[in-house]
């Protein structure tokens, strides 16, 4: 393919960042190809490396993406509620992997070398929605407790991801829980009646 110039720096970006999530929703991580992204705007696998440096980083900013969307979706169900805000938003965490399922799944998919530091902006985005997290969790604990949101909400966070995730790999239709989202608000609350 011959070499193209139809586009500046900041166009080509989101050119290859829009291509490459919609192929990662459509095929998940495993099968993502950066050369197909390339094929697929009319540019070649250099232009993609180019703009991004590499492979990596083309799926941290890709993935990167998916945060964003992600922490959109979990705003807006939030907004305007007052109450039961942790169902809430365990169940958005919930729809939001059903609706972006392989999307979802790339994030944690994904791994950089470990001798490479996670990017600050990529760092940040993830910070973002732990933040949406911690502050839910701080919310539901009474007011002496408050001091051990960030760690509870980290360990809850995981419980949850853990019950979305046989959820969509169908490990819990194959143990037999019918309800998976009430599963981890259960385990959700029982955590928190702890410090009742």
């Amino acid at each position: 393919m011959g070499r193209r110039s139809d586009h500046s720096r900041p166009e080509l970006r989101e050119m290859i960042l829009a291509e490459g999530h919609r192929q990662i929703g459509e095929v998940g991580f495993a099968r993502f190809s950066a050369r197909e992204v390339a094929k697929r705007i009319g540019y070649s696998i250099g232009t993609i490396y180019n703009v991004f440096g590499s492979y990596d980083q083309l799926i941290l900013a890709i993935n990167g993406r998916t945060l964003d969307l992600w922490l959109d979706y979990l705003r807006g169900r939030l907004e305007g509620v007052e109450q039961d805000r942790l169902r809430v938003a365990i169940d958005a965490y919930f729809q939001f992997a059903l609706l972006h399922r392989h999307a979802w799944a790339a994030l944690y998919d994904f791994r950089l070398p470990e001798d490479e530091p996670m990017p600050e902006y990529y760092q940040e985005k993830v910070a973002q929605i732990t933040e949406v997290v911690v502050r839910e969790i701080a919310a539901a604990l009474p007011v002496g407790h408050r001091d051990k949101a960030g760690p509870l909400a980290m360990s809850l966070l995981a419980t949850v991801h853990g019950h979305c995730f046989f959820t969509l790999n169908g490990t819990f239709r194959l143990l037999g829980e019918s309800d998976p989202l009430a599963a981890a608000l259960d385990r959700v609350n029982d955590a928190l009646l702890r410090y009742a």
